[in-house]
């Protein structure tokens, strides 16, 4: 391997000759060879916004030259594209702060930017009136933002949608309820899936209030949150560039000594991305049982057969969407619980817990945004209500007795339930045999359409 010499404040050290990265990035390459996490792409965007809004703002202020501003903006613009996607090697298990993630991100624009002729320093330049304190809080936050409003949301908003398109498709429909896995008292099968609906449509009501949160930046306070070396007015500067260039409401947050030192606000949002997660595995495990069978299972749903179920049983098909959805909803549960954690450690006045927290919270934004579509395109859109056996389960049930509590009382009502169910026989014969009603007053009353 080919290598060139580049240097810090600790002295020389070869880097590979082919790539744009300077010395502190390979001493993080070389010092943390954990596992195989690495920095997510939507960090580096982050910081690809982040950098031009920072570049920008110190130009206003006199800090660079209005052409160090415009290289700096040009090679964010193609790190956002992903034409250096090569240059972001760095371990999530680094130092907590991301402070080698930002030097990475630093010293790759140094050098794009010198080859073009601009020479920048990493620090001096790039870095300028900024700390990887202030800017690596901030680029969660924005990735955080931006991975919420344009892949999130759209996606479960797309899944609520197929969900409301079935609600319609089947208005009249009645189906037998189902309580602690019991029989329960009839509702219309629409009513039950404007129920998924809603179980999307809410969470999504929750990530929105988040987002408010999620758009107050730490930038400007830079090593401690004094904002030390940065212009009067630099946060709402950076923020108003960000704006422009994201089209999200973003704004300093007004307590810097807050901003860098916790993390609530990020634990708040995936509190929105858990409960998501949690209604998803409830509406999987709803359509994986009540799809069950065949023939020896609940059987009221139809789903679509996407694959061979088993290797060793001819003719099986899974419901495997469902259980891609319920192991999202798992590893996203587990995520939240390491926010937590990661959020707790705000000793003093910084967190150094956040690349960790980076990658969870984007990893389950990544995996419910993935989840949401592929279990609409290749489940929910395709569910078919199998209204034969629904008819079956609901007329068979005991629990149409519920009706007749008002005219017989509750205690003769469940004596009547009890009786069917040993001796085998219908609801009906069993009122008839006791004497409570006659026939025609028991098909007056036990009307499931007049029950939902």
């Amino acid at each position: 391997m080919t290598t060139r010499m580049e240097h810090d404040t600790m002295g020389e050290i070869a880097v590979p000759a082919d790539h744009h990265w300077g010395a502190q990035t390979q001493r993080s390459l070389e010092n943390f060879k954990i596992g195989w996490e690495r920095q997510p792409k939507e960090i580096i965007t982050a910081f690809a916004y982040l950098k031009e809004a920072c570049a920008l703002a110190n130009a206003d202020c006199g800090k660079l030259t209005a052409q160090q501003a415009e290289t700096i903006a040009a090679v964010c613009g193609e790190i956002r594209a992903g034409q250096w996607d090569g240059e972001f090697p760095l371990s999530v298990w680094q130092t907590g702060s991301g402070t080698q993630t930002n030097m990475n991100v630093n010293e790759v624009i140094a050098h794009l930017a010198a080859e073009r002729g601009i020479p920048l320093h990493p620090n001096d330049q790039v870095n300028a009136s900024q700390s990887s304190n202030d800017t690596f809080p901030s680029a969660l936050h924005i990735a955080a933002a931006l991975a919420v409003e344009r892949e999130v949301i759209p996606a479960a908003e797309r899944l609520a949608e197929t969900f409301r398109k079935l609600e319609e498709a089947y208005p009249d429909l009645i189906r037998i309820g189902r309580t602690h896995l019991q029989d329960a008292t009839p509702l219309k099968f629409a009513q039950e899936v404007s129920g998924w609906r809603e179980l999307v449509e809410a969470p999504v009501r929750m990530l929105r209030l988040a987002q408010s949160e999620l758009t107050r930046l730490a930038i400007g306070g830079t090593a401690v949150g004094t904002g030390l070396n940065a212009p009067k007015g630099y946060d709402a500067m950076v923020c108003e560039k960000l704006r422009n260039l994201t089209g999200l409401p973003f704004a300093p947050d007004e307590n810097k000594f807050h901003a860098l030192t916790s993390k609530d606000v990020l634990v708040f949002a995936h509190g929105a991305l858990k409960a998501l997660a949690a209604n998803l595995m409830k509406i999987a495990n709803d359509i994986r049982f009540e799809a069950s069978g065949p023939r020896c299972g609940m059987g009221e749903l139809r789903i679509p057969e996407n694959e061979p179920g088993s290797s060793i049983m001819p003719g099986k098909v899974n419901p495997t969407q469902c259980e891609a959805v319920t192991m999202v909803a798992v590893q996203v549960m587990g995520n939240d619980a390491a926010i937590g954690f990661a959020a707790s450690q705000g000793n003093f006045q910084l967190n150094v817990f956040l690349p960790v927290s980076a990658y969870n919270f984007l990893q389950s934004a990544r995996l419910l945004t993935d989840v949401c579509d592929s279990f609409r395109l290749h489940c929910a859109e395709g569910i078919e209500p199998n209204a034969e056996r629904m008819e079956h389960n609901l007329h068979n049930s005991l629990m149409l007795v519920t009706c007749l509590t008002p005219k017989i009382g509750y205690e003769a009502a469940a004596k009547c339930a009890k009786k069917a169910l040993q001796e085998g026989t219908t609801l009906k014969e069993a009122v008839l045999s006791l004497g409570l009603l006659t026939a025609e007053e028991f098909d007056e009353t036990v009307r499931p359409e007049k029950m939902v």
